[in-house]
């Protein structure tokens, strides 16, 4: 082979060699790339927004706001604005809304009524409904468990008397369902300082009721005596399907999710004094009545003029008699007598 060409090929492969090391190297000894977090465009104040929609009527608790950023040439002096001239937001706990708040939509001062001011229990009312108090004692009012907010029924108590001799008839009946405790005592939020609720024994229970309602409250406050019963938060979908094979209310056509979440929020927030439910004693006790006493009739039971046996409607004797004629003077005396 011709020693010219085999030294072009050797220095081919020495470069050849030199450049791979070199790229090599390149690679492997090249510092691996250190993450750099981008800057962070600084956020405008926070203010208080309703994380959903909250009616006229509503009392607010903890999960009522959260703060959001809001652009800073937008934001009024009406807002609850995080840090320094904000309020701290636990002392909102507890206060009824006004006007009502759209989800997201900043809440306002105007917006709010506290404790104590002027048409605040108004406030908390819905549209067409009326406060009426009950009072209540210790074992009547669930031990001080009922809180504002919360949704009982009415259990009315009392006994009835009949025309007889026997002992009256004790029955109990649910004649409310499903009602909304507005206040307990003169107090709307039942919370320490530290925001807890606390059970308190309490003597009286404002509702919010329809005017009919509040009439049956009213009557049956003097008929017998009335208890609580506190509903279990999971009765809404039962009541439901019970208004709804009772004919109350209308499902909606299709399957529109609001429809059928707007009729839902219809039936649990409204009470009933529907077809009631009712105990009597002896469905308690063996030796307690089922009925109402019997009334006696005056045929068994008014005495006669001359106290010798029952008398009719009219005054005279009742069942057979004897005249007994003595002169000119006759007596009657019923069958029986002495």
């Amino acid at each position: 082979m011709d020693v010219k060409k085999i030294v072009l090929l050797v220095g081919a492969l020495i470069i050849a060699a030199v450049t791979a090391f070199m790229a090599k190297s390149m690679f492997t000894g090249a510092a691996a790339p250190q993450a750099v977090a981008a800057p962070v465009a600084p956020q405008g104040p926070e203010v208080l927004v309703a994380t959903r929609v909250l009616p006229v009527g509503t009392i607010i608790d903890a999960e009522a706001f959260r703060y959001q950023p809001w652009p800073e040439g937008l934001v009024q002096d009406a807002y609850f604005p995080r840090g320094e001239g904000g309020v701290d937001p636990s002392s909102l706990i507890g206060t009824v809304v006004r006007t009502e708040i759209s989800a997201g939509q900043p809440v306002t001062r105007g917006a709010l009524i506290r404790p104590g001011e002027r048409g605040f229990l108004a406030a908390a009312l819905g549209p067409g409904m009326r406060a009426v108090s009950v009072a209540v004692s210790e074992t009547s009012g669930v031990a001080g468990f009922v809180f504002p907010g919360d949704r009982v029924d009415i259990v009315l108590s009392q006994e009835v008397e009949g025309g007889g001799d026997g002992a009256p008839l004790r029955v109990s009946e649910t004649i409310i369902r499903n009602i909304r405790v507005l206040a307990v005592d003169q107090r709307i939020n039942a919370r320490d300082a530290e925001g807890n609720q606390v059970a308190r024994n309490t003597s009286t229970v404002t509702f919010e009721a329809t005017p009919r309602i509040a009439e049956k409250i009213a009557v049956a406050q003097r008929v017998g005596s009335l208890s609580l019963s506190l509903r279990s938060l999971a009765d809404n979908t039962a009541e439901l399907e019970r208004a709804i094979a009772a004919g109350e209310v209308s499902v909606p056509e299709g399957e529109d999710p609001r429809a059928e979440r707007s009729m839902l929020l219809a039936v649990a927030n409204r009470p009933m004094d529907g077809p009631s439910t009712y105990t009597v004693g002896a469905d308690v006790s063996r030796f307690q009545r089922s009925t109402v006493p019997a009334r006696v009739s005056n045929n068994d039971s008014a005495p006669s003029a001359n106290g010798a046996g029952p008398v009719g409607v009219d005054g005279q004797p009742a069942g057979p008699v004897v005249r007994v004629a003595r002169g000119n003077n006759v007596t009657v005396v019923p069958v029986g007598a002495r």
